[in-house]
């Protein structure tokens, strides 16, 4: 079975229902807690009686600075959502490390940014070196990644979409929400990782709900298509995609094809007016929950709950 474990300021917590354990470990960072695992499980089975789990504020389990790595449109219900047709080429991006933040903690949008998105994705945070050039089977997935995170990867579309920009439209400060657990894997949780649900709902209202099984390139093979290029160590973060349900969807096939002979910034005028009447879109005041659990409860990062703000 799985262990969760929560980071607080105080240090590190293994979760135990309505409880948590403090883990007797100098760990400071994610990848020193994983190296640690045999004081994590000492935690996980101490006598204590430990602390409520409400009592703690939870900061995010991923410490930074790291790798944050995404991947791009590897949900088939993403993929319809957003016009695509035939295969879909893997693609990834990068994450800035400083937008990482933590489960309670306010996603604050940029004064500039009306156009403010959610994505709930699966982060699979690693516990061994990804040496470029490596073959990651399904078999060897216990021997590269250590455990799972819920994360948002929160999205500024109008800078996104205007300047093919991922990299800035996702990397503002609170534009990674993680945690509350990093749920550390035993090898045969890993079996079971296709029944994981990713559910998110804004002010109540369910907005995205899938399963793995609807990803188009799953862990094994996400990695060793990373590895071709890119090194991944310890502690750092591949954020996997998200399923259909955010608030972008393509225009019908009739209007990008017209919008495809207008200038650019005409063309770019003419949608972002017509999104201008989405209300899907992130506002200040709004609350989005996040969970991905099994429906056995085998693996159960817990609920991500995090408010929206302007910036000040």
């Amino acid at each position: 079975m799985s262990t969760n474990v929560l980071r607080t300021a105080d240090g590190w917590w293994v979760v135990r229902g309505e409880r948590a354990v403090p883990v007797d470990t100098k760990a400071v960072t994610t990848a020193e807690l994983i190296a640690d695992r045999d004081a994590v499980r000492q935690a996980a089975l101490s006598a204590d009686a430990g602390t409520p789990v409400a009592d703690l504020a939870a900061l995010s389990p991923v410490t930074t600075p790291c790798r944050v790595v995404a991947q791009m449109v590897n949900y088939r219900s993403h993929a319809r959502d957003s016009g695509f047709t035939g295969d879909i080429p893997p693609a990834f991006f990068r994450k800035a490390s400083g937008s990482v933040s933590g489960p309670g903690e306010a996603v604050v949008r940029p004064a500039h940014v009306q156009f403010l998105d959610y994505e709930i994705e699966l982060g699979l945070v690693m516990g061994a070196p990804l040496p470029v050039g490596t073959v990651v089977e399904e078999r060897d997935l216990p021997a590269y990644v250590a455990g799972l995170v819920i994360t948002n990867d929160v999205s500024a579309r109008e800078v996104q979409l205007t300047k093919t920009q991922f990299y800035e439209s996702k990397s503002y400060p609170t534009f990674t929400p993680t945690g509350p657990y990093l749920a550390l894997l035993e090898p045969e949780d890993f079996a079971h990782l296709l029944d994981l649900r990713l559910k998110l709902s804004v002010n109540g209202e369910l907005r995205q709900d899938r399963t793995l099984a609807d990803m188009i390139v799953r862990p094994a093979q996400a990695l060793t298509l990373l590895a071709r290029f890119q090194t991944l160590d310890p502690g750092d973060l591949l954020l996997t995609g998200t399923p259909g349900g955010t608030a972008l969807k393509a225009p019908p096939k009739p209007v990008e094809k017209i919008g495809a002979l207008l200038p650019p910034a005409v063309k770019w005028k003419a949608f972002f007016k017509s999104q201008a009447k989405n209300p899907h879109y992130l506002s200040p005041g709004d609350v989005i929950t996040a969970t991905i659990a099994t429906p056995d409860g085998r693996i159960d990062l817990g609920e991500q709950r995090t408010p929206v703000t302007d910036a000040k």
